[in-house]
């Protein structure tokens, strides 16, 4: 039952910032945050753990079965996979941002030396 409560409060916690949307573009910056802020760095996440975990089959329990080792080099593969995946794709985002301008945030220009 306390699994349950939590993971339903996880669910919900995004309805929160609900709460502060007024038009639709507020919606579509809340939901880019969820997925930028919560969904990307919990994908890179699980695929290290699979592909530590692979490692932990393949060499620390599987050293004589190789069954084990078998199920650790495909866990490692899956991680390995995993991660391109995911660099694949942010770099396919950012390629689609760059072409076609639509990054909107202001450039930084740096302090010429010898001014504050």
């Amino acid at each position: 039952m306390k699994k349950l409560v939590f993971f339903g409060t996880f669910l919900l916690t995004p309805m929160l910032a609900f709460a502060q949307i007024r038009d639709v573009q507020g919606l579509g910056q809340v939901i880019i945050d969820i997925i930028n802020n919560v969904l990307v760095p919990l994908i890179f996440a699980l695929s290290f753990l699979v592909f530590v975990w692979g490692i932990f089959q393949y060499f620390i329990a599987g050293g004589s079965n190789q069954e084990k080792r078998e199920e650790g080099q495909k866990l490692i593969m899956y991680g390995i996979v995993g991660f391109f995946l995911m660099v694949a794709v942010w770099g396919f985002v950012n390629i689609l941002l760059n072409t076609f301008q639509l990054n909107q945030s202001i450039p930084r220009i740096p302090p010429t030396p010898g001014t504050r």
